[in-house]
């Protein structure tokens, strides 16, 4: 008999669906294409001699070598724990190793967070627009999306509110840099949240993967310092997310969750059942790198974004029609952009890949609802400033050309 393999595959499984993103991302790395799809770091930024160095340091020290070859503990080593809670405290945040779990990557955080607090129809709150690998992690529970307007300060807090009174106790929020807007919150509205939050007795997800790479602007305390509770690792209405991915490398898939002990108590259980631990040596090695560059190597990365952030920003100034509305972040990797009206961005897509050799991510994709038809996501992290000025310039013309038909 056949296996009718549709009817095998549980519900939860079949909701997931293929990232516009990772497939894009296939076709933008032929070479003739000027790329402003990937939201991943410049691999010229890679601190290579570093990563020598400590690889080298560890696989010939003989006792530290092999216990980096070992299992190890499910919340993560003891002094990498230690030093993300050293770090956290010079941004204002007290917190202990006890309420740190080392993650696979922040998108394993997202996935456990997913399986901690969401079922099927649970609602949870989203910006609009979202990360898309976040919306891609939550829907394997099928929850119910509520997607609530942002303004230039901040998600709408009349939206938020409501929400919330209409019974969502989970919101997934990105205020530093957001991916793939590259909006902040101002500091008005990141305590106007928190208390909407703790009005209700919400959750709060909180995104920090893009926090170091600040380039401009006052530095602002997160969520997670703003819900300060005098150290208490058991209170707290924030649960932090946070990465090495964009400021050491992806592939370290070094990434952890800041939350109550009694929160981190119980993701523990699920990484054991999971997969155990983060590797080993992957965790030696991000210690050990972090250790020795930061904080020199973060002013390095926000040298040259900056750098590249100002070139697309004065390519956009000065290429595009006035028709197109653009975000100005303060940091992070992308900048948004907003066509006209009459303009789908994933049919301009097709045609700037094929006559201008120029890619970008549609941002439809982004929004819980489907919306944002006329929005594109433009990340100015990988290309060199030349192209990336080239490539704003090819996109003009076609938006332009497709305005006017």
């Amino acid at each position: 008999m056949t296996i009718q393999w549709n009817e095998m595959i549980v519900p939860d499984a079949r909701a997931l669906r293929a990232s516009e993103i990772r497939d894009l991302l296939k076709v933008a790395e032929r070479p003739e294409i000027i790329s402003f799809a990937g939201g991943v770091p410049d691999p010229k930024l890679f601190p290579l001699a570093t990563f020598n160095d400590v690889y080298g340091q560890l696989t010939t020290d003989d006792q530290a070598g092999r216990r980096s070859l070992q299992y190890s503990i499910s919340e993560g080593l003891p002094g990498l724990r230690q030093w993300i809670a050293d770090d956290l405290a010079t941004m204002g945040t007290t917190r202990v190793i006890e309420n740190i779990l080392i993650t696979c990557g922040a998108q394993q955080g997202l996935d456990m967070l997913a399986r901690l607090l969401l079922e099927p129809c649970r609602e949870i709150v989203l910006e609009k627009p979202s990360y898309l690998g976040a919306m891609q992690a939550f829907s394997m529970r099928r929850p119910t999306y509520v997607g609530i307007a942002m303004d230039d300060e901040g998600p709408v807090i009349e939206e938020l509110d409501a929400a919330f009174a209409n019974g969502a106790r989970v919101a997934y929020l990105s205020p530093d840099f957001q991916n793939p807007t590259g909006r902040s919150y101002s500091l008005a509205r990141r305590k106007a949240v928190l208390a909407t939050a703790r009005k209700y007795g919400a959750v709060i997800l909180e995104d920090a993967a893009y926090c170091k790479l600040a380039y401009e602007g006052e530095s602002l305390p997160s969520l997670l310092a703003l819900d300060e509770t005098n150290g208490d690792p058991v209170e707290g209405t924030v649960i932090q997310l946070g990465t090495f991915s964009k400021t050491l490398a992806p592939a370290l898939r070094i990434g952890w969750i800041t939350g109550p002990r009694p929160v981190i108590k119980q993701l523990v259980l699920m990484k054991q059942a999971g997969d155990l631990h983060v590797s080993t040596i992957n965790q030696e090695i991000a210690l050990r790198a972090a250790t020795k560059l930061f904080p020199g190597h973060l002013e390095t990365l926000q040298d040259a974004y900056r750098a590249k952030r100002d070139v697309m920003l004065g390519a956009l100034e000065e290429f595009m029609p006035e028709s197109v509305r653009w975000s100005r972040p303060e940091g992070g990797m992308f900048v948004w952009l907003t066509l006209p009206e009459n303009i789908n961005s994933r049919e301009l897509l097709i045609d700037a890949m094929e006559d201008v050799k120029v890619a970008f991510v549609p941002g439809q994709a982004f929004f819980c609802d489907q919306s944002g038809i006329n929005t594109a996501r433009l990340s100015f992290a990988t290309e060199s400033e030349q192209r990336i000025r080239d490539g704003i310039e090819r996109l003009a013309l076609l938006i332009r050309r497709k305005d006017n038909q």
